[in-house]
């Protein structure tokens, strides 16, 4: 039986960040996810786990100026002391939080530096990211996004994933496995996911299109799900979705797994 948890930076927006805990709670998640804690006192943030009795499962390493349009900088030559920096920052959130899987945004493709030199930035920020993180007992995932919502995303499809935690060699390294994006980017969902489980370590879903939650949309979530059970995945499945209209209104697709 699938488990799902719930995105806080995309659910429940009819109220404020520090809110959503207690609705997510209500609501029958008993796990939440999200973009970024930085924001909020980490003692803050485990104060609302611990009030809600709820597992924080995911969270991303720092982004960048996320404002300003970046996307990640692993991929960027000259900024390796800063991505180290936030791979500290994200493990003191993660073991504050009690967080199990840390994921890495790579960044958009850079301009002007030749592209074996961003291959291998990328690859040594990964190496690094991995290596830390297994030391205090956190998995580490990266996601491929699609090129429509992100263009210029250095990291687009899951074999373009599979050759990156190739080239790093690490075993801390997996992917994060995001239905909406890779529904279109690629499709083929069930066999891509079931081929290659062993190299998932998270997995987020969202219809398409509209990003709107399972049941709205193209994808076949009742046979996705019966495939990821099947081919093993026991981890916690992230609702990285928005909703069609408010968050309570839309969760009736998960009385079948209750």
């Amino acid at each position: 039986m699938p488990k799902f948890s719930a995105n806080l930076t995309m659910m429940f927006n009819e109220v404020e960040f520090l809110g959503r805990f207690e609705r997510a709670a209500k609501a029958g998640f008993k796990a939440v996810e999200y973009m970024f804690p930085y924001e909020w006192p980490k003692e803050q943030l485990a104060g609302e786990l611990e009030s809600h009795d709820l597992e924080q499962v995911l969270f991303n390493l720092p982004a960048g100026d996320w404002a300003a349009g970046e996307r990640g900088i692993a991929c960027i030559p000259g900024r390796e002391g800063e991505f180290k920096d936030g791979v500290g920052s994200a493990l003191d959130y993660a073991d504050a939080l009690g967080c199990p899987t840390l994921n890495c945004l790579v960044g958009l493709t850079p301009e002007g530096p030749e592209q074996d030199r961003v291959r291998q930035t990328l690859v040594n920020n990964l190496q690094f990211a991995a290596a830390a993180l297994e030391k205090k007992g956190v998995r580490f995932v990266i996601e491929m996004l699609n090129y429509n919502a992100v263009p210029g995303f250095h990291l687009v499809t899951t074999q373009e994933a599979l050759r990156l935690i190739e080239a790093v060699n690490h075993p801390n390294l997996t992917m994060q496995y995001d239905v909406y994006h890779m529904q279109i980017m690629e499709g083929n969902l069930i066999d891509t996911m079931s081929a290659n489980m062993s190299r998932i370590g998270h997995i987020q879903i969202a219809d398409n299109p509209g990003r709107h939650e399972p049941g709205t949309g193209e994808v076949n979530f009742p046979n996705v799900f019966a495939a990821i059970d099947a081919a093993g995945y026991e981890g916690w499945i992230g609702c990285e979705y928005v909703p069609a209209g408010t968050t309570e209104e839309g969760l009736s697709w998960l009385d079948a797994y209750k």
